[in-house]
């Protein structure tokens, strides 16, 4: 149990507050062992929705590749897929677990004060105000008093953050009156807290992942020796598919995706909860990346220019020293000048083709057979 006060005596006190280990988010799960099952079942579950609608072929239309090209281009089979990722997913589990034990616990009951405290520093940012305004040649003072009838918060604020009308009486016999925080200064204050400061985190993670993962993917391509011992094995997958996303060499697996993510979720200072929308997300978008579809009603295939269709492009033998970039963003591609242009319509064409005209090959090579 604590309470703080302001030593200032024109900025409200802050409240008391008593910490607490918060609940888990599901009350039949605890959040550590969430945080080892969540991705998984995230990647399965975008995974068999994707499947489903490729074995049914529901949406032909929208399909990057033809069914013929899934038979025919891909060197590595189902199973050897299946089995790679699941002994990846187990890496990731084990991570999960050493990251769950090393994390401290995660407690909630400060939340009020934390606003509080975000919002006497928007009351104390209304200080400069008065300066700013006098540099633009604006008399803060005398702007004040004309509108404190008709504007008073507005007139408080130009003041240099001074409301004398709010206040309050803080509970107990005594009836102590102190200032109050404005309902606009907690509206920010809960906007920063609530939003602000979570979006700031998630953007940091975003990028350190992204980062990380681009210049490894780049070297593991740039690099003979580690395209042929590790890299090589991801792009058996001329044709990716959705549950194909993690097929990689082990070792591979670890550092690209798995260290990555948990270099970025440690970097950005997320607490476990957040950790696991960010394994979660991570997880659901490099499926999505690989699921083979450009479905016009996919919001990941839109919130972001790197989707299914542009790391198609990277997994054909034409484009595959280009489009490096993911899970998320396409920025160092740009920057640095790997980013595919032109036209691809012709080749994809070309290839959906050639493997048709194999598969009728074979097809006419069984039957005659069998006859």
């Amino acid at each position: 149990m604590a309470t703080n006060m302001t030593s200032a005596t024109d900025l409200p006190p802050l409240p008391s507050y008593s910490v607490v280990v918060a609940p888990d988010l599901l009350p039949w799960l605890p959040d550590f062992y969430l945080s080892i099952i969540a991705p998984t079942a995230a990647y399965w579950a975008i995974s068999i929705f994707f499947h489903i609608i490729d074995v049914y072929d529901l949406f032909p239309q929208y399909r990057l590749h033809t069914p013929a090209e899934i038979a025919q281009r891909n060197k590595a089979t189902r199973y050897e897929v299946f089995r790679d990722v699941i002994f990846q997913q187990i890496i990731q589990a084990v991570m999960s677990f050493v990251l769950g034990m090393t994390d401290p616990p995660q407690y909630t009951g400060m939340e009020e004060y934390d606003v509080a405290v975000w919002a006497t520093r928007v009351r104390l940012a209304q200080r400069a105000l008065p300066t700013l305004l006098g540099v633009l040649g604006v008399n803060a003072a005398t702007v004040s008093k004309n509108m404190a009838l008709s504007h008073p918060l507005l007139a408080g604020a130009l003041a240099g953050g001074h409301y004398p009308f709010l206040t309050t009486e803080l509970a107990g016999p005594d009836g102590i009156v102190v200032p109050a925080f404005a309902t606009w200064e907690l509206l920010v204050a809960k906007f920063i807290y609530y939003l602000l400061i979570p979006g700031f985190q998630l953007f940091a993670a975003v990028t350190v992942l992204d980062t990380w993962q681009y210049f490894l993917h780049r070297l593991m391509h740039q690099n003979k020796w580690l395209y042929a011992t590790f890299h090589s094995r991801h792009h058996r997958l001329y044709v990716p598919y959705a549950y194909g996303a993690l097929y990689n060499h082990p070792f591979e697996g670890f550092l690209l995706d798995t260290a990555g993510a948990g270099l970025a979720y440690k970097v950005a200072c997320m607490t476990p909860r957040q950790g696991i929308f960010f394994w979660v997300m991570s997880s659901i978008k490099t499926v999505d990346d690989h699921c083979g579809y450009a479905l016009p009603w996919d919001p990941l295939q839109h919130i972001t220019s790197n989707n299914a269709a542009y790391h198609d492009i990277h997994h054909q033998s034409w484009g595959i020293k280009t489009n490096f970039a993911q899970p998320f963003f396409t920025f160092w591609d740009r920057l640095l000048g790997t980013m595919w242009h032109g036209d691809t319509s012709l080749k994809y064409e070309r290839s959906r083709v050639k493997a048709q005209e194999f598969v009728d090959a074979e097809t006419k090579k069984a039957s005659a057979k069998a006859q």
